[in-house]
């Protein structure tokens, strides 16, 4: 079974798994897990718009 991205409408091949609560900011998703699949393009998007939260994260200011 070929895994695929876990962003709603979308069917293509997953590429990076990443935490569940940043991509629901940026994305309306299939699933209520705690990590999501995402496809390439996707990954490139979802890198983009949480920028800020997830330097934030590392920083450790929650």
């Amino acid at each position: 079974m070929e895994k695929i991205c876990d962003v709603s409408g979308c069917n293509e091949e997953r590429f990076k798994t990443v935490p569940a609560d940043l991509a629901r900011k940026a994305f309306s998703l299939k699933s209520d897990k705690t990590k999501v699949h995402l496809c390439k393009a996707h990954y490139k998007e979802y890198k983009k718009k949480t920028k800020q939260d997830r330097d934030i994260e590392k920083m450790g200011w929650e």
